[in-house]
């Protein structure tokens, strides 16, 4: 005991004298040099504050994040959603071949064929009809092959009865009379079993009902083939000449005539090809060679294709007019052929390693990394200050007027928080964000919303802490002196009450900022958050969304969720400095 006596008092002696070394006043007035220094209460708050180096650390990684994001976003030459592009040869579709099976129809010149009249042609030839109705107009159709059928209308001009073996024929009132080579023609038709006939030039189509007939003129309407014809510059063909070229290819001719030319036909199995004066003018074929893109594809380029896909061919080689030779790849997809060749294309610059003009790199959408992560940031603390702010306001009103009125006031409002409280967070964040995606709510709008959902279902924690405080503050002496001088109510809570919590205020704001921004990232990576083009944090880890991103190309999420770790930290190492420079003895 002795020893720690002598211990003790060395101690005292010690501090006493570096007491008095520390200050020496040789002044023997009373003036500003004699006073006893006294700091306010805030300044002893801030004083504690620069004293905690955890605080200082938060401290100083807000600011550089604040920096980061809101002076970094000035000073970055990229916009937000800037899309960086580069020229890459790729490997891209150019034209597609596939088997026709479907009739396509060559309208005869100033004659009109509509496509319901085609859907129910279509319906007799599976019928094995030969006339069909359709907008009560009358076809009949006149079979050329089993992919071939002449269409034509019908119009009435004579009715025939016939009865024992002798026929009268009754013309139509806008026919005129019948003449005897069409009498002939219909007898002669009939006797050979036959449904149409020609007299005088002119084709006539016989509708039986028994004893009686209809004959109709039959007027040429449309051409119905299973065919494609393909012309040198897009030339089109009439209906003359695909049906006579048609007849040659199925019969195998070398020539054929229409429209007061002769044409010469290489016919092949599935192909025909037609010239014109030695020229290549046309081909006709079962297969249909369709552009991928709007560029029109050439006669001899058709060709071409077609000789390679009927020859079983995995490649081919095509030397345009101009003596470019161009190597197409053949893939087979289903029952179509895909021409494929290697061409320079635009490309969005996505995913690029960190380089001297983007130094993280670009994302899956080709834009900045470092860029989007400057305008992430705003985001992100911005929807922070918004959501706490509201959760402050609504979490201060309503538990300063339950802790000052107590009795049913105080009942009613705990029982809304309890009921806030309840609510499934996640769960309402996810129907909230499928609604806005329903709607398409403006992305912009979106944040805004976002903001406002986070704070009113945050805000009960804030009611309760702020009902507590009040409800101990309320019964001491100042408060008394407050109702004896007749201040009105509203000045009492917000005026003498709610200044002694903002303390405690300051410590939650500061750890919500946290929790806050954690939020919006889970929300935005989930997709139901900040929508694209707009970035956050979140939405940026967001874009990671397989596991060959996330490997690949570090670069895009881990500087996004190294932000988020350190900003939260640096909210939490500051608000339990806050804590701790408010309440001295926590430290004790």
């Amino acid at each position: 005991m002795s020893a720690d006596s002598n211990k003790q008092d060395k101690d005292v002696q010690r501090d006493l004298e570096q007491n008095q070394n520390e200050y020496i006043s040789t002044s023997g007035a009373l003036d500003d040099e004699q006073r006893v220094k006294v700091l306010s209460p805030g300044a002893l708050v801030a004083k504690r504050f620069f004293r905690n180096k955890l605080a200082m650390a938060g401290l100083i990684i807000l600011v550089t994040m604040f920096s980061f994001s809101f002076i970094g976003g000035m000073l970055t030459p990229y916009g937000e959603s800037q899309v960086f592009r580069k020229n890459d040869v790729i490997l891209k579709d150019f034209a597609m071949m596939s088997e026709n099976n479907d009739f396509l129809y060559t309208n005869a010149e100033g004659k009109d064929f509509p496509s319901i009249a085609g859907a129910k042609m279509i319906l007799a030839v599976n019928n094995g009809e030969t006339a069909f109705e359709a907008k009560d107009v009358t076809y009949s159709l006149i079979k050329e092959d089993e992919n071939l059928y002449q269409v034509a209308q019908l119009s009435p001009v004579a009715n025939v009865l016939t009865l024992k073996g002798k026929s009268s024929f009754t013309a139509e009132e806008e026919s005129g009379a019948v003449s005897e080579a069409m009498k002939n023609a219909y007898e002669a038709a009939v006797a050979a079993g036959e449904d149409n006939f020609e007299a005088e030039g002119v084709s006539y189509y016989i509708v039986k009902n028994g004893k009686e007939s209809a004959i109709s003129i039959m007027d040429r309407t449309a051409l119905a083939s299973k065919k494609v014809f393909s012309a040198q510059g897009g030339t089109t063909l009439s209906y003359e000449f695909k049906l006579n070229a048609e007849k040659a290819f199925n019969d195998h001719a070398s020539s054929f005539s229409a429209d007061g030319n002769t044409y010469e036909l290489e016919a092949g199995e599935n192909t025909g090809f037609i010239r014109l004066d030695g020229e290549d003018y046309a081909i006709i074929s079962a297969y249909a060679v369709r552009p991928v893109g709007s560029e029109a594809l050439s006669l001899p380029f058709i060709r071409a294709v077609q000789e390679s896909v009927l020859a079983n061919e995995a490649s081919m080689e095509y030397t345009a007019d101009g003596g470019d030779s161009t190597h197409y790849k053949i893939e087979t997809k289903g029952n179509e052929f895909k021409i494929r060749s290697e061409q320079m294309t635009q490309l969005n610059d996505d995913f690029a390693s960190p380089n001297k003009a983007h130094f993280m790199g670009t994302d899956g959408n080709g834009m900045d990394v470092l860029t989007r992560l400057m305008y992430g940031g705003r985001i992100s603390l911005m929807i922070g200050f918004v959501a706490i702010a509201i959760e402050i306001l609504f979490g201060v009103v309503i538990g300063g007027i339950a802790g000052y009125f107590g009795k049913w006031i105080d009942t009613i409002l705990m029982r809304v928080v309890d009921v806030v409280i309840c609510i499934p967070a996640m769960p309402l964040y996810i129907i909230v964000g499928s609604i806005m995606d329903y709607y398409q709510i403006d992305p912009r709008i979106r944040i805004y919303l976002l903001c406002a959902i986070l704070g009113l279902i945050n805000w009960p924690p804030i009611a309760r802490m702020v009902r507590g405080q009040i409800l101990s503050f309320r019964e001491q002496e100042f408060m008394t002196a407050t109702e004896a001088t007749g201040i009105r109510v509203s000045r009492r809570i917000f005026k003498h009450l709610i200044p002694n919590v903002i303390p405690n205020l300051i410590v939650i704001a500061t750890m919500g900022l946290g929790e806050i921004i954690i939020m919006e990232a889970t929300l935005s990576f989930l997709g139901i958050g900040v929508k694209f083009p707009y970035a956050s944090w979140g939405n940026i880890i967001n874009s990671v969304n397989d596991i060959f991103v996330m490997t690949n190309y570090w670069f895009v999420w881990i500087p996004a969720g190294f932000l988020i770790l350190i900003t939260v930290l640096g909210f939490n190492f500051v608000g339990d400095g806050l804590r701790d420079a408010f309440d001295p003895k926590m430290k004790r």
